[in-house]
């Protein structure tokens, strides 16, 4: 009997890259959705008796999403893909009634695996089932730098609520082609702060450059201090906080990014861009060299707490072909 199956996800990229890798002689319905409410009125719709559901969307999140089925008791059953990695984003999803967790990237023999284990396919019933799916899917350039920029985001977001003990809310990456003069426009998490403080590292690897900014909005630091157990009003402990998150926020999201391009980056050393400044001055004699940059923004906040910051990854015009030739490869691979 065929099965409906619904992959909701709001990157073309990952719709397409888990469609191709389920099983080809696996006897199924495949229907896509972008967010939480189109999922919820496909699964209505008999269009998912199973549903692969991502967690960071825009409209209605998956933690949302699974709220209402179980609300509604939907017939559906739910696997989780997801790049928020947390082990608190893992027990929140089941807890709200997923099967299982799957950690984006993932690939045809993970999902194979668990859909044997849960009695929704039998590999031994397979015939080739390591041949792709033909899945017509279009897939622009920024959706798939958002998409990797969304796995790497998860991947610092895991490093962070590990070392600091929360859990990390972690937003949509915005993707931007801009010239270098407008980059203060893209700061859109930390645009109303009455100031910032922000570190920046360099790095490099086969033939791409760029700079990975942290910048903080200087009113988290209070509840900095309170979750570190530190008297941030030294300004000792302020900006060793600052460099410490910010060493691993870049660290982690460039070697997530490296990971899926196949590029190893490295680190020049973290250098203070600047202490108690507003956006706009802290940006306005950054990168005149550069004309236009590819900026990526990641704004992160703490549950419970009064942080947030922004992690800004800037690539200059001249390491954008092979940026693309990185990601088109990563497409046809796909």
């Amino acid at each position: 009997m065929t099965l409906p199956v619904l992959i909701c996800d709001d990157s073309s990229l990952a719709r397409k890259q888990l469609a191709r890798i389920l099983p080809s002689d696996w006897d199924i319905e495949l229907h896509f959705a972008e967010h939480g409410q189109e999922a919820l009125a496909m699964i209505r719709e008999g269009k998912g008796a199973l549903t692969f559901l991502d967690l960071n969307m825009p409209v209605m999140d998956g933690y949302e999403t699974l709220a209402e089925i179980r609300k509604h008791d939907l017939n559906t059953l739910v696997l989780v893909v997801s790049g928020d990695v947390q082990p608190e984003a893992k027990a929140r999803v089941l807890k709200l009634g997923a099967l299982d967790f799957i950690r984006k990237p993932t690939d045809v023999d993970t999902v194979t695996l668990i859909l044997s284990q849960y009695g929704f396919f039998s590999a031994r019933d397979s015939v080739d089932s390591s041949a792709p799916r033909d899945i017509e899917i279009e897939v622009n350039q920024r959706d798939m730098y958002q998409e990797v920029s969304n796995v790497a985001m998860g991947r610092a977001g895991e490093l962070l609520a590990r070392a600091l003990n929360v859990f990390v809310e972690l937003p949509i990456p915005t993707v931007n082609q801009i010239a270098a003069s407008e980059l203060h426009m893209v700061l859109s998490a930390l645009d109303q702060a009455d100031s910032v403080s922000a570190v920046t590292q360099g790095f490099t690897g086969d033939g791409i450059h760029g700079e990975a900014m942290v910048i903080f909005n200087d009113a988290s630091f209070k509840d900095m201090g309170r979750l570190l157990g530190n008297d941030l009003k030294d300004q000792r402990y302020e900006l060793e906080a600052l460099l410490d998150v910010s060493n691993l926020l870049n660290g982690a999201c460039l070697q997530g990014l490296g990971e899926q391009l196949h590029v190893k980056f490295s680190q020049a050393h973290p250098v203070v861009l600047g202490r108690q400044v507003s956006v706009r001055e802290l940006l306005e004699n950054t990168h005149k060299q550069w004309e236009q940059v590819l900026a990526i923004e990641i704004g992160y906040r703490l549950e419970g707490f009064n942080i947030e910051f922004d992690l800004l990854l800037l690539f200059p015009g001249s390491s954008l072909p092979l940026l693309e030739q990185k990601l088109q490869h990563l497409l046809e691979v796909s």
